[in-house]
């Protein structure tokens, strides 16, 4: 059995290490990355059948080094480990998970005995095993009136990035007013009454600034979500046509 550790601090992957090796004493193999650009390295060397994953690392986040992992081969069992509940990173995780594939995301907080529940259910039993805290967040984003849809998301990640209604517009494929009724769903979401509504606060607020502090801490955005973003719109601006 072949396991692969991919976590950034010392102590927590050798506490990993030694819960997975008591799990399977004397028929476990246990290889090390200490950040994302190792872990893939390694990953694409080894393919290990089995892979615990921290969210963030340096180089690469742990969603890029799944995404590299799972495109090579979509049957790797992945347990994410992280300190970390954030709606950002719950979004990224369900984004690049290939069907039928199985994984799990326990947090840090988690005690030993549930760690060990969960590198039993995900690696020898292929459950997929959801920390309840990441389970209500999922919920969340399901969620029709709470939840911000996929579309309302990438409107808030534009926002975020500085961009103009007109470049959401072109970058979406949406009319300007499209673009604004989607930010303006974002807004309804977030408790923003916009200036326009006739808001009491709006001479203290400026609604894009409010939404991204609000998004930020409510963990639907965060740096590593917002670097990934930033590198997809530096791409599609080498190649859109200028906008006038």
């Amino acid at each position: 059995m072949l396991v692969m550790i991919a976590e950034n601090d010392g102590l927590h992957r050798t506490f990993a290490r030694r819960t997975v090796e008591q799990l399977w004493p004397g028929d476990v193999e246990v290889i090390e990355a200490s950040d994302g650009e190792d872990a893939i390295s390694l990953a694409t060397e080894r393919e290990p059948p089995h892979v615990v994953l921290d969210l963030q690392m340096p180089k690469a986040t742990g969603i890029e080094v799944a995404k590299a992992i799972w495109n090579r081969r979509a049957g790797t069992h992945i347990l994410f480990w992280s300190n970390f509940a954030d709606e950002a990173y719950v979004r990224g995780v369900a984004r690049i998970v290939p069907p039928g594939s199985v994984y799990g995301y326990v947090l840090k907080s988690a005690t030993e005995e549930g760690m060990r529940s969960a590198l039993r259910g995900v690696f020898r039993d292929g459950h997929c095993i959801i920390d309840r805290e990441i389970r209500g967040i999922q919920h969340r984003v399901q969620d029709k009136f709470e939840g911000i849809t996929d579309g309302e998301y990438e409107s808030l990640i534009d926002i975020a990035l500085g961009l103009t209604d007109r470049a959401i517009a072109a970058r979406r494929g949406l009319s300007i007013r499209g673009a604004q009724s989607r930010i303006k769903h974002v807004y309804d979401k977030l408790g923003i009454v916009p200036a326009e509504d006739g808001a009491s606060d709006a001479s203290v607020f400026n609604s894009r600034t409010r939404a991204i502090y609000l998004a930020m801490a409510r963990g639907l955005i965060n740096i590593d979500a917002l670097r990934r973003e930033q590198d997809r719109l530096d791409a599609w601006l080498a190649q859109a046509p200028p906008q006038r």
